[in-house]
């Protein structure tokens, strides 16, 4: 991705955006500014609610019968490979719960994993499905429109009505994106892109409409994503089929989204009858970049961090930063020259 262009006065940080990369090698500040948490301003009653798909998987044991040592230690802890994928996800509702302290977080799993979550930090919503890992993609996809269905079925009983951002669990809310659901008050569901010509759309972050119509919408564009997917990608990487699935229903309905595709700007779009926000990876969906010389810094809008792959490391990281210093507002952001040559996460 292009280095941002630069900026003819300094924009205050996020929070939460400030990583201490240790021990990478990096070479000045970029800014210090006044920083402070987001007062996450009350949008009429309306709710917010972050969902991502989350099971665990047990270690296969080597020849011998024993369990192959994988130990990673991140600061003072060491993690084995379960303990390491419930230390991001305890980490992604730490993020929300700082930055969106109203929210809630719900994970929707297998129902025969066997796993909890820091007290009162998330609530677990069992969903059946075959969440073996070849199938974990397609399996989302599903798990996603039985969610939503169900929330239309209580839909009359609650009152007020409540927005979703279906997300991956390995990213860091750093900002109040409550703003996109009042910015953009026609738009069903909204989707991030990327000048990525294969996959255009990265799955990791999808916003719903928590009205009756947006909801309804967004359970007729998943059914098409998974109609092209059980069709036309089933041999595709198990972590690809939904992300090319995704490209090629709106690519069939809004050919014009191809050119736009290329610009950082946000755009709307009718696909199949739903209004769709397109909104730029760089700043709602922005991952660092892999490999030494890489790092050239970060959006300094960014307002949600993805540490996809096996940047997961760093997302511990930046959580411990965080959570060693007192004051906001004398936080850092530190612009590195270069990157981790090799990621172990």
């Amino acid at each position: 991705m292009a280095t941002p262009r630069p900026r003819s006065r300094a924009v205050p940080l996020r929070p939460l955006l400030l990583f201490l990369l240790v021990p990478l090698i990096y070479s000045g500040l970029k800014a210090l500014n006044s920083i402070g948490i987001s007062s996450e301003g009350n949008y009429s009653g309306e709710r917010i609610s972050f969902v991502t798909v989350f099971t665990t998987y047990s270690s296969v044991p080597d020849g011998d019968g024993k369990v192959p040592s994988d130990t990673v230690t991140v600061g003072n802890h060491s993690y084995s490979k379960i303990e390491r994928s419930m230390a991001i996800l305890n980490t992604f509702t730490s993020f929300i719960k700082v930055s969106m302290p109203r929210s809630n977080v719900i994970i929707l799993t297998d129902p025969d994993s066997k796993f909890s979550v820091n007290q009162g930090s998330a609530t677990l919503l069992p969903i059946e499905g075959n969440y073996s890992q070849g199938n974990l993609m397609l399996q989302r996809i599903k798990s996603y429109i039985a969610f939503l269905e169900q929330k239309l079925v209580e839909f009359d009983r609650v009152e007020g009505f409540n927005h979703f951002i279906l997300t991956d669990s390995d990213i860091a809310v750093v900002d109040d994106l409550g703003h996109i659901f009042k910015k953009y008050p026609h738009c069903h569901l909204a989707l991030t892109f990327r000048n990525n010509k294969g996959q255009p759309l990265n799955s990791g972050f999808v916003a719903i409409r928590g009205t009756r119509d947006g909801i309804t919408k967004a359970v007729e564009f998943f059914k098409q994503v998974l109609e092209a997917y059980s069709l036309k990608y089933m041999k595709a990487s198990r972590m690809l089929g939904d992300q090319l699935a995704l490209a090629w229903v709106v690519k069939s309905h809004l050919p014009s989204a191809l050119k736009k595709f290329s610009k950082h700007e946000a755009f709307t779009g009718e696909v199949n009858g739903a209004s769709v926000l397109f909104l730029p990876c760089a700043v709602y969906n922005w991952t660092p970049p892999e490999g030494a010389g890489q790092f050239h810094g970060m959006p300094l809008d960014v307002k949600v961090v993805h540490f996809k792959g096996s940047r997961k490391r760093l997302m511990l990281e930046a959580w411990n930063f965080y959570n060693s210093t007192s004051k906001l507002s004398d936080m850092l952001c530190l612009i590195l020259r270069s990157g981790r040559t090799k990621y172990d996460f």
